[in-house]
C-alpha cells in the first residue's frame, strides 16, 4: 500500500471516528463538517480581530500613558488593518462562518453545540498565544540592541513589557491547559457511551466473541471500550491543538523570518522539507508495532483477569505451572515486540536528535554575513533565533511528534475497527457466519417454540448436529433433550433462545420477556443480592419480603439469614457453591416468571430432593421449559423426549417410561 493511499484511509478512520461527536454523520457529508471548520476558524479569527481592536480602544481611552508604554505601535498597526482590506475582509469571513452554523443548527442539538464552543474557545486561546509570543521575539531584538547599546533606561521599559506579556500569558496558558483535557473528557464520556451502547445492542458482544483469540478479529473489546478511547479523545485533541499551533506558529514567524532573511527561510523550508520525508519513511514501521503492542498487552492484561476470576478452580488443579507458562506466553509475545518497538523509537531519536543539532547551525551561517557586512543590527541574530526554532518547530511537527503519531495511528485503527464492527452488527450486516445461507427468524410467536424444517449447523463450522427439524413447545410442555456428549443439545438450547441462527428452516419463540435461559452455570453479576435475584429486571419492582420469600422457596433460608441486608454487594461467584449459585438462578426464574424457560443442566450441582423441589416449583407455575440433562429423574418432569446422536438424525419420544440409561 503506498504512504499516500495509507495516509488517506487513516483519514477516512479518524473521521469516521471524530465527527459524529461534533456534527451527526447519518444525515451529513464529510465536506460539511469540514466547512464547518472552516467557518469556526473564520469566526475566531474575527472575533479574536475585533477583541483586539476593543482592548487597544479601550486603554487608550482609559489609560493612555500605560498603552504608550506595554503596546507601542500595536495601535498603528490595528488601525491599519482596519484601514486597508484585511479588516472589512476578516469581519466578512465572520459573518459568513456565522451563517454557516445558522445553517447547521438544526445538526447541532443535543449539546453538540458545546463542543463547537470549546474548540472556538481553544481556537482563540492559541491566536492570543501566539500574538504574544510573535512580540515577545520583538521584545528579545530590543533587549539585544539596548544591551549593545548600554541603553539602561531602554532596557528596563523592554523588560517591563516583557513582564506585561507574561502576565497576560499566563492565566491564558492555565485556562487553555483545563479547556483541552475537559472537552476531551465530555467526548470519551459520549464516545465510550456511543460504543458501549453498541456494543450490548443486537447481542453484538456475542457475536464477537472475545474469549476466542483466533476466530475473531476484534480482540480485547474491553479495551478498547476504555483504555483505547481515553487514549484516543485525549490524543485527538491534543494533536489537532498542537497542529493548529503550529500552523499558526509557521504563518506568523515565517513573515518575521522573511522580513529578516528570505533566503534564511527559504533553507528553513527546504531542510524541514527533507527532514520530514526521512523521518515518515523510517518510521513507517512504528504504526505497525504500536498496534500490535496494544493488542499484546490486552492479551497479557486478560491472562492475569482470567487468572483471578478462577483462583478457586486453579487452585483445586494445582495448575500453577500451566498457568505460569501461558501468562510467561503472553507476556513474552509483549516484551519481544516492546523490545522491537525499542529498537526503531531508537534509530527514530538518533535521526530526530541530529536533525535538531544540525538545526542550530542554519541562522548563524545565513545571518552571520549579513551581520559582518552591517546589513542588520545585533539584536537580529536573537530575533533570528526565536523565529527560526518556532517555525522549524512548526514544520517539523512530524519530525518531533513521530513516535506518538504512529501509537496514535494504532489506536485509530484499533478503536474505529472495532466502532465499524458493532456498527455492522447493530445494522444487521454481521450475523453469526453458520457456513450455509440462513432463512429469516419470524417474529414472536406468543404462546409457543415452534421449530420447522430447521437444520443447525455451529457458527464458523460446517458440522450438522440436527438435520430437518420440527417441534413445537406449547404453553405448560416440557421437553427433555438427551443425547451423547458433543450431539448438540447445548446449541439446540442456543437455537431455541435466539443466540444461534438456523442454516436453514424457520425458529418461532415467544416475545422478548417471555423465555429465560438458565445455564448450568448461572450468571452472577457485580452487584448486590438484589439485583442478583431481580436481574435482568429492575430491582426496584420487587420488595424485600418479597425476595426474601423466594429464596426460602428454592431452599435458600441460610442465606436469608446471612444476609439480611439484601443490598450487600459480594463476590457471588466465589462465595457462592454451584449448587447455591443454581438455586438463586430459580429464584431468579421464579422472580422474572417467564411462560417459557430453558434449562442447560441447570440442576446438575443439586441432590435429587431439591432438584424435584425446583421443578415442582415450575409446575406449579405452569411453565414451559426445554430441558438438558442425564439425570434418570429428570424424566418425570417432562412430557417428552428430544433424543439426538450427534449425526444430525433425531427422535421425538413420549417422557413416560422413556430410560436414560439405555443412551449408548
Amino acid at each position: 500500500m503506498s504512504l499516500l493511499k495509507a495516509f488517506r484511509e487513516q483519514l477516512g478512520k479518524l473521521q469516521r471516528l471524530a465527527q459524529p461527536y461534533f456534527l451527526p454523520v447519518e444525515d451529513s457529508q464529510p465536506w460539511q463538517f469540514l466547512l464547518l471548520v472552516v467557518a469556526m476558524v473564520a469566526v475566531v479569527v474575527g472575533v479574536t480581530l475585533l477583541l483586539l481592536t476593543g482592548v487597544v480602544s479601550l486603554s487608550g481611552a482609559l489609560i493612555p500613558d500605560l498603552r504608550s508604554r506595554f503596546l507601542p505601535g500595536i495601535p498603528e498597526r490595528v488601525a491599519g488593518l482596519w484601514s486597508g482590506p484585511v479588516g472589512p475582509l476578516v469581519t466578512a469571513l465572520m459573518v459568513a462562518g456565522l451563517a454557516c452554523f445558522g445553517v447547521f443548527r438544526g445538526r447541532l442539538r443535543q449539546g453538540r453545540w458545546l463542543p463547537w464552543l470549546l474548540l472556538g474557545v481553544i481556537l482563540l486561546l492559541i491566536l492570543v498565544i501566539n500574538g504574544i509570543n510573535v512580540g515577545i521575539s520583538f521584545i528579545a531584538r530590543n533587549v539585544d540592541n539596548a544591551l549593545v547599546a548600554y541603553d539602561e533606561n531602554g532596557f528596563w521599559k523592554i523588560v517591563a513589557i516583557y513582564a506585561f506579556c507574561l502576565v497576560l500569558a499566563l492565566p491564558i496558558r492555565a485556562l487553555q491547559g483545563y479547556i483541552i483535557p475537559r472537552l476531551g473528557l465530555l467526548w470519551r464520556e459520549w464516545l465510550s457511551g456511543r460504543l458501549l451502547g453498541r456494543y450490548l445492542s443486537n447481542r453484538a458482544y456475542y457475536v464477537l466473541n472475545p474469549n476466542d483469540e483466533t476466530a475473531e478479529e476484534i480482540d480485547n473489546p474491553d479495551q478498547r471500550i476504555s483504555q483505547d478511547t481515553a487514549s484516543f479523545t485525549s490524543t485527538s485533541l491534543s494533536v489537532t491543538v498542537e497542529i493548529l499551533s503550529a500552523l499558526l506558529t509557521f504563518f506568523s514567524f515565517i513573515i518575521v523570518l522573511w522580513t529578516i532573511s528570505s533566503q534564511l527561510a527559504l533553507w528553513l523550508l527546504v531542510y524541514s522539507v527533507a527532514g520530514t520525508a526521512v523521518i515518515i519513511f523510517a518510521s513507517r514501521k512504528l504504526v505497525a508495532l504500536n498496534y500490535l503492542q496494544l493488542k499484546l498487552e490486552a492479551d497479557f492484561r486478560y491472562g492475569l483477569v482470567h487468572i483471578r476470576d478462577n483462583a478457586e478452580a486453579i487452585a483445586f488443579y494445582r495448575g500453577e505451572q500451566q498457568e505460569s507458562r501461558e501468562a510467561e506466553r503472553r507476556l513474552d509475545g509483549a516484551i519481544t515486540n516492546y523490545n522491537r518497538l525499542i529498537i526503531w523509537e531508537a534509530l527514530i531519536s538518533v535521526i530526530q536528535r541530529s536533525y535538531d543539532y544540525f538545526s542550530r547551525f542554519l541562522p548563524w551561517l545565513v545571518i552571520a554575513p549579513i551581520y559582518f557586512a552591517k546589513e542588520v543590527d545585533f539584536g537580529v541574530f536573537g530575533q533570528a533565533s526565536i523565529a527560526f526554532s518556532q517555525v522549524l518547530f512548526s514544520v517539523s511537527y512530524i519530525v518531533n511528534n513521530i513516535d506518538r503519531l504512529a501509537a496514535f495511528s494504532a489506536a485509530i485503527s484499533r478503536l474505529e475497527g472495532f466502532q465499524g464492527k458493532v456498527e455492522a452488527i447493530g445494522a444487521g450486516q454481521g450475523p453469526l457466519d453458520t457456513g450455509s445461507s440462513s432463512m429469516p427468524l419470524s417474529g414472536s410467536a406468543a404462546d409457543q417454540i415452534v421449530v420447522q424444517h430447521v437444520d443447525l449447523v455451529p457458527p464458523r463450522t460446517e458440522r450438522t448436529l440436527i438435520r430437518d427439524l420440527s417441534l413445537s413447545v406449547e404453553r405448560g410442555q416440557r421437553l427433555l433433550v438427551v443425547g451423547p456428549s458433543g450431539c448438540g443439545k447445548t446449541s439446540f438450547l442456543r437455537l431455541v433462545s435466539g443466540l444461534w441462527p438456523p442454516a436453514s428452516g424457520r425458529v418461532q419463540r415467544p416475545a422478548e420477556g417471555d423465555l429465560l435461559f438458565i445455564p448450568q452455570k448461572p450468571y452472577m453479576l457485580l452487584g448486590s443480592l438484589r439485583e442478583q435475584l431481580a436481574y435482568p429486571l429492575d430491582p426496584e419492582r420487587f420488595t424485600d419480603e418479597q425476595l426474601r420469600h423466594v429464596l426460602e422457596q428454592v431452599r435458600l433460608n441460610e442465606l436469608v439469614s446471612r444476609y439480611p441486608d439484601l443490598s450487600i454487594k459480594q463476590d457471588w461467584p466465589r462465595l457462592l457453591s454451584l449448587g447455591e449459585q443454581q438455586r438463586l438462578a430459580f429464584a431468579r426464574l421464579l422472580l422474572n416468571s417467564p411462560r417459557f424457560v430453558v434449562l442447560d443442566e441447570a440442576t446438575s450441582a443439586l441432590d435429587v430432593a431439591t432438584e424435584r423441589h425446583l421443578y415442582t416449583l415450575l409446575a406449579e407455575r405452569e411453565m414451559a421449559c426445554v430441558s438438558v440433562g442425564h439425570r434418570p429423574t429428570l424424566t418425570a418432569f417432562h412430557d417428552t423426549v428430544l433424543e439426538l446422536d450427534g449425526s444430525g438424525a433425531w427422535r421425538l419420544l413420549p417422557a413416560a417410561g422413556y430410560d436414560l440409561n439405555s443412551q449408548a
